[in-house]
C-alpha cells in the first residue's frame, strides 16, 4: 500500500503546484489591475475554494512525504537501534522459509546478508552449508586478490564495487572484521601478441572508474627493477583499488552480520528436491498442465537424518559443487529448458609459498604480478616469502578426488616461469602449499548470474572461474535486488543469466587467471 502511495504522491503534487500557479494568477490579476475592484476578492467562493483545496493538498502531501521519510530512513533508525541477534548458539532448522540459500561461502553469505539487510524480518532467509569448518571451501583458499584489470564491463563494475566495500567494510559488517587490505595492486604483463588486448582493456576499465597506468618495458624496468623485461611489450598497473585481503575475514563477516540481522545457518547438505505439477503457470514448450515446479529441498544432518525446507525462492550459490546440486533439480536432465546442463565443476589449482635467497627480490610493495604465461605471484606478510602459482592448460588438469598438492608441477611449470621473470627467484625454495577449488564455468570461464529460465523461482550464482572472491559483494548485492525489486538495479548483470548458455552467446573474459 505504502509503495502505491507513493507511486501517486508525484500526481498530487503536480496538481497542488498547478493550484498554487493559479492561485499566483489570479493574485496577478489583481494587482495588475491596480486595485480591489479589479480582482478576485478573497471572500469570492473561487478563490476561497482554492484556497481551501490548496491546504488540503499540502496535508495530503506531508502525509505522503511523511510515508516515504518514514521508508527511507527506517533502515537508518534500524542501524541506530540495532541490536545483534544472539548467535552464541545453533540456529533452529526451519521447515518453512521465504529464501533457501544452498551454499554458505562467499556467494551464498552475501546474498544473506543482502537480504537480511535489505528486508530485516520481512524475509526469511535460510542458508545451508555442508561443512562449517569451510576446510575445502573456495572462498577460504582462495589467494584474496581484488582487482579490475578485466575485460568484460561487468567483471570490472562489480570489483569496483568490491574494492569500495572491502574499503567500508566496517560500515557494512561491523567494527570486528579485519580485511587485513594490501594495496599494492596488480601487474599485469603482456607479450607483443598481447598488447593490443592489454591496451583496449586498460581504456575501458579507466573509462569505467578504475585507475591504471599502462607502462613500455622500458618504464616497467624503471619502476619495477627487479624485473627481467626481455619479451615483453606492455604492462598495465593497477594504481587504486587494487590488491588483496583476507577472504576469512570477509566471510566470517558476512556471517556474523547476516546471523545477526536474523539469518538461519543449517548445517546439512541439498541430496534432492520434491516436485509437483504447477497448473498456474506456463513455460514455452512444455505442454498445459505439465508444468512440475519445486518448493521443497531435502537436506541431509551431519548425523545422517533426512529433513525438508519448504521455499518460495530458492538461491544455488555452492560454488564448484553446483553444477551437481543444479542436477537434483532437473538441470541438465529434464525435458526442454531443463535440457541444458548447468556448466559448472571443479577444477583444483595449486598455490604454493615460497622465499628466496636471491639478490634484489621484490619488494613488500609488489604488486601481484601476472606474466604472459599466467604464472603469478605477490609477497606474503613481512616474513619475505612471496605466494603464487599457475592454473593448468586442459591437457594437464589435474584430478579433484582431494586436495593433495602436486610440488612437480612447481618444480616443473610455476619455478622456471618465475625465475625467468624475476632473476631473484632462481633459488626459490617452497616452504609450503595448498590446493583449492574453482567453481570453473566450462562454457564461458565466467560467472552466471540470475534466474533460471525454467523455474520460477530458482536463482543461479556461481561458476567465476577463480575471480568470484573479490566480486561477492556484488554478486550478492545483485540477487537480493533480483529478489526483491524482480530487477538488477545497481549493476546491469544481464548478460551474465543462464540464457546465454541456451542461445550459446559466451561471454568470454580475456583475464581469467
Amino acid at each position: 500500500m505504502i509503495s502505491a502511495q507513493l507511486r501517486r504522491a508525484p500526481a498530487i503534487g503536480r496538481f497542488l503546484r498547478a493550484s498554487q500557479v493559479n492561485q499566483c494568477r489570479l493574485a496577478s490579476q489583481k494587482s495588475g489591475n491596480g486595485g480591489e475592484s479589479g480582482g478576485i476578492d478573497p471572500s469570492h467562493p473561487f478563490r476561497r475554494t482554492l484556497g481551501i483545496l490548496g491546504k488540503d493538498m499540502q496535508k495530503m502531501r506531508n502525509w505522503f512525504a511523511s510515508k516515504k521519510l518514514a521508508a527511507d530512513v527506517q533502515r537508518e533508525l534500524e542501524e541506530a537501534d540495532f541490536k545483534p541477534r544472539d548467535i552464541t548458539g545453533p540456529d533452529e532448522f526451519q521447515t518453512h522459509c521465504d529464501v533457501l540459500i544452498i551454499g554458505g561461502g562467499g556467494i551464498g553469505s552475501s546474498t544473506a546478508f543482502w537480504l537480511k539487510k535489505a528486508a530485516r524480518d520481512g524475509l526469511n532467509v535460510v542458508v545451508v552449508e555442508k561443512d562449517s569448518t569451510y576446510k575445502e571451501a573456495s572462498t577460504t583458499l582462495s589467494v584474496g586478490g581484488v582487482r579490475q584489470q578485466f575485460s568484460l564491463p561487468e567483471n570490472i563494475q562489480m570489483s569496483l564495487f568490491g574494492a569500495d566495500f572491502i574499503r567500508n567494510i566496517k560500515e557494512y559488517l561491523g567494527d570486528e572484521v579485519e580485511p587485513n587490505f594490501c594495496p599494492y595492486g596488480y601487474l599485469v604483463l603482456a607479450s607483443e601478441a598481447g598488447a593490443e588486448q592489454l591496451m583496449k582493456n586498460s581504456a575501458l576499465q579507466n573509462e569505467l572508474g578504475a585507475r591504471n597506468e599502462l607502462l613500455t618495458a622500458q618504464r616497467l624496468k624503471e619502476k619495477f627493477p627487479w624485473l627481467n623485461t626481455d619479451g615483453l611489450a606492455l604492462g598495465c598497473h593497477g594504481l587504486e583499488k587494487e590488491g588483496w585481503f583476507d577472504p576469512w575475514a570477509l566471510l566470517s563477516g558476512y556471517r556474523r552480520r547476516a546471523r545477526e540481522y536474523g539469518a538461519h545457518y543449517v548445517e546439512g547438505k541439498v541430496v534432492g528436491f520434491d516436485f509437483e505439477k504447477n497448473l498456474d503457470i506456463f513455460v514455452e514448450g512444455v505442454a498445459q498442465g505439465e508444468y512440475e515446479s519445486t518448493n521443497r529441498a531435502i537436506i541431509q544432518m551431519p548425523d545422517g537424518e533426512k529433513r525438508t525446507i519448504n521455499f518460495a525462492v530458492c538461491v544455488l550459490a555452492c560454488g564448484a559443487c553446483s553444477g551437481e546440486i543444479a542436477k537434483l533439480a532437473r538441470i541438465g536432465t529434464g525435458p526442454g529448458l531443463l535440457s541444458v546442463p548447468l556448466p559448472i565443476e571443479p577444477r583444483k589449482r595449486y598455490v604454493y609459498v615460497f622465499n628466496t635467497q636471491g639478490q634484489n627480490a621484490p619488494g613488500l610493495n609488489t604488486p601481484l604480478t601476472i606474466d604472459p604465461t599466467n604464472t603469478y605471484f605477490r609477497r606474503d606478510g613481512l616474513g619475505g616469502n612471496y605466494i603464487g602459482g599457475c592454473s593448468p592448460d586442459a591437457e594437464n588438469e589435474p584430478c579433484c578426488e582431494n586436495l593433495d598438492v602436486d610440488h612437480n608441477w612447481f618444480d616443473n611449470v610455476v619455478w622456471p616461469a618465475l625465475a625467468n621473470r624475476v632473476p631473484a627467484f632462481e633459488s626459490a625454495k617452497v616452504c609450503g602449499s595448498w590446493a583449492g577449488y574453482y567453481e570453473y564455468n566450462t562454457f564461458d570461464a565466467n560467472g552466471i548470474i540470475g534466474p533460471h529460465p525454467y523455474y520460477h523461482n530458482f536463482y543461479i550464482a556461481a561458476g567465476f572461474s577463480g575471480h568470484g572472491i573479490q566480486q561477492t559483494p556484488a554478486i550478492g548485492r545483485a540477487i537480493s535486488e533480483l529478489i526483491i525489486d524482480g530487477q538488477f538495479r545497481t549493476i546491469d548483470l544481464s548478460r551474465l543469466c543462464f540464457d546465454r548458455i541456451i542461445v550459446d552467446e559466451p561471454m568470454l573474459e580475456k583475464n581469467i587467471v
